[in-house]
């Protein structure tokens, strides 16, 4: 597809994929957002938009839709791609946890009848959700996603013995404590405390000679030490080599289930995958429901036969402080395929202008699209953008030089299937000379059978507009009583500037 530089700034659709991250669950939807093109192949797009359409009734009405666990473990199969290495038990539980959110998915589905959710259905079919290596992983971890002490026979012996050394130390000190206690070495509330990880014993300075042991640390105030008895350092010693042996168990136990995975490896990649395609789809249906979009009739010729279309930023920005936003009506056919728009500054033509760039580029991307559903819709090739102030310091380039720098690529590119969107066509010079390069402009698409949205003050192209078949002249209206626009657009007349 052939679009303008910077096409989706110019027109607010880098807003849209703001919007689109906002509402996703998980970076694996978000990546799927910056992924997002626009397409000219119809099939691809009905299917996107039936998609994001049977979405729409699952956020509406299905409260038992799984939304929870979508983590991307991409870096982590990546990683334990090498024989040898392991899996973290953190990316383990995420794994679990996910994939059994892929199983509740496809099982949703599964459950439905086909006239319902037939392209969602079909997208889940065949996605495999591994409900063996779930199993497994069930085996060694819990429900808070620790290692289980069962998890092997080995663990669970290494871990009762560090049960056992713990309370081992626990006793030894308690007792050491109260023989401290009854010879008046400590005070009698003195109660055992943990310090550098250790179990010590709070002891004034001037005794901490009567207890054999290590001294880890004293308070700020110097008045207490904290002694740890020689017989618990050699317990925590037992217990240090008993830890290093259940680290090991544990790498043990994540190697085998590593190793079970692994071949799997490619599948598991396509099965979060299409969890990553489901929270992208989730995320434009709630866009959808945000802007009141709907999916009209799409045709694969190029055609707009819009009604009460809105622009979906402005609906959103205008709804937060209570205000309304007119909507437009327009069409453009094969017989009237140019719409000249005039009218007063501050009227609502850029707008206009923008609305149906937004809306065209939102409906090739697989995005629903504010307008009324009867509304139809084909498919451009190219859409081409001139719209706003563009001089560039940077490229030396004055405003009226870069408007005919993007006029060159609309003379090379534009056909039967382009859609050309110019904001105050043959401005940025001196106005007879503008004119009619606008005019000559305006003659070569409309040989070329391009559709275009135009906005100009010129009346020259007004003129032209009305004596030519291809082309239709349209008017923002204006209450000229209360001298206020009305942000209407009504095709058929030139509007007065």
């Amino acid at each position: 597809m052939v679009f303008t530089t910077g096409v989706e700034t110019k027109i607010g659709f880098d807003k849209i994929r703001h919007l689109l991250k906002s509402n996703c669950l998980s970076t694996l939807g978000e990546k799927k957002v910056d992924e997002l093109v626009v397409s000219t192949d119809y099939e691809e797009i009905i299917e996107q938009l039936n998609q994001t359409n049977e979405f729409l009734k699952i956020v509406k009405d299905e409260d038992e839709f799984p939304i929870d666990s979508y983590y991307d473990i991409k870096k982590c199969i990546e990683k334990i791609a090498v024989e040898g290495t392991f899996i973290e038990v953190t990316d383990l539980f995420k794994l679990r946890q996910s994939l059994a959110t892929i199983g509740r998915i496809v099982k949703f589905f599964k459950g439905k009848e086909d006239e319902s959710f037939f392209y969602l259905k079909q997208l889940s079919n065949d996605v495999a959700t591994f409900p063996e290596i779930v199993g497994s992983i069930d085996r060694i971890l819990d429900k808070f996603g620790e290692i289980k002490n069962n998890a092997s026979p080995e663990l669970a012996a290494i871990r009762r013995n560090i049960e056992e050394e713990r309370g081992s130390i626990s006793k030894a000190i308690q007792k050491i404590l109260q023989q401290a206690q009854s010879e008046g070495y400590v005070d009698k509330e003195a109660t055992p405390t943990i310090r550098d990880g250790r179990l010590v014993i709070p002891v004034p300075p001037a005794h901490k000679r009567k207890i054999r042991g290590i001294v880890h640390d004293e308070s700020a105030t110097g008045k207490t030490v904290f002694i740890e008895p020689d017989i618990a350092v050699e317990i925590n010693n037992r217990i240090r080599e008993l830890l290093a042996d259940e680290k090991r168990e544990i790498i043990k136990i994540l190697t085998q289930i590593t190793n079970e995975i692994r071949p799997h490896s490619p599948e598991i990649e396509e099965s979060f995958n299409f969890l990553a395609t489901i929270d992208f789809i989730r995320s434009k249906a709630l866009l959808a429901i945000e802007t009141n979009s709907t999916l009209p009739s799409i045709q694969k010729d190029p055609i707009i036969d819009w009604s009460v279309a809105i622009h979906p930023i402005l609906y959103l920005n205008h709804s937060k402080v209570g205000k309304k936003v007119i909507p437009l009506d327009i069409e453009l056919n094969k017989e009237k395929r140019i719409l000249i728009i005039s009218g007063p500054n501050a009227g609502g033509k850029s707008v206009c202008l923008k609305t149906v760039g937004l809306l065209q580029y939102m409906m090739q991307s697989g995005l629903l699209v504010p307008l009324h559903s009867s509304s139809k819709m084909g498919l451009f090739h190219a859409i081409l953008i001139d719209i706003g102030d563009e001089q560039s310091i940077e490229n030396d380039l004055s405003t009226y030089s870069s408007h005919l720098t993007n006029m060159k690529q609309f003379v090379r590119n534009c056909n039967d299937k382009s859609l050309l969107l110019i904001d105050e066509f043959g401005s940025g010079t001196e106005p007879n000379i503008g004119g009619a390069i606008a005019e000559s402009l305006l003659n070569h698409f409309n040989q070329k059978k391009a559709f275009g949205v135009i906005t100009t003050h010129y009346k020259n192209i007004k003129n032209f507009a009305e004596e030519t078949d291809g082309i239709v002249n349209g008017a923002m209206l204006y209450d000229r009583h209360l001298m206020q626009p009305l942000f209407r657009l009504e095709i058929g007349n030139p509007g007065s500037s």
